[in-house]
């Protein structure tokens, strides 16, 4: 298995009160190269297993292996480069830099690699090109549709040729259309063996488009 989870769980509490689980006992394991879709009902730790997966987060107990990375023992420094070089992810709303254009978005996690300019422009050209956005490349954020906004991230997160790819709610936030659009995207890069692609949905469309489902009651 590519991604291996054993009795994770994540838990807050404040003083005096009783723990909240966002995240209770996970213990399933993800090939490489799946297109998975992690559903279930609001409040039942997809968004939590997301960031887990991604080390914005770390495991109250458990153990998460993501290939020969052993995630709940990674050290704050071990956790950046994780994002930085292993994972690539998409958000619901995008969260793109307003004053930067699209290619400097896409460039952004190549140059916080210390990437060359010309190596930096050259990769987030080439994944502006397999995402559909090469031509709005020097257009801001605010002129943009939101499907071509949900194209740039996702140019972004595969900017460094990430194992892991993933996205959560990816079409929440876009109309009919680009939703459609946008998993017609996903549904390729998954075809091209882009990455491992882990996203988390509501939509019956995006479920049904994966190739295995993981839901969480």
């Amino acid at each position: 298995m590519f991604i291996n989870l054993k009795n994770v769980w994540r838990s807050y509490s404040n003083e005096g009160e009783a723990p909240v689980h966002a995240l209770q006992d996970a213990t399933f394991g993800i090939e490489k190269g799946a297109f998975v879709a992690i559903t279930g009902e609001s409040g039942c730790g997809k968004s939590t297993l997301l960031h887990l997966l991604g080390a914005l987060d770390m495991p109250t107990s458990g153990e998460i292996h993501v290939g020969d990375k052993a995630l709940h023992t990674m050290s704050e420094a071990d956790r950046t480069r994780y994002r930085r070089e292993d994972v690539g992810i998409v958000f619901q709303f995008f969260n793109l830099l307003p004053t930067l254009t699209v290619l400097e978005n896409v460039a952004l996690p190549l140059q916080l690699q210390g990437k060359s300019l010309a190596e930096a422009t050259s990769s987030s050209e080439r994944a502006m090109e397999l995402t559909g956005i090469a031509h709005r490349s020097t257009h801001f954020p605010h002129q943009l549709s939101g499907g071509e906004m949900q194209r740039t991230a996702i140019a972004r997160a595969l900017v460094h040729s990430p194992a892991l790819l993933l996205a959560d709610e990816p079409t929440g936030n876009l109309d009919r259309k680009n939703a459609a659009n946008i998993l017609d995207l996903l549904k390729d890069l998954h075809a091209r063996q882009v990455a491992t692609l882990i996203v988390v949905t509501h939509s019956d469309e995006v479920a049904a488009a994966a190739g295995s489902i993981h839901n969480m009651s």
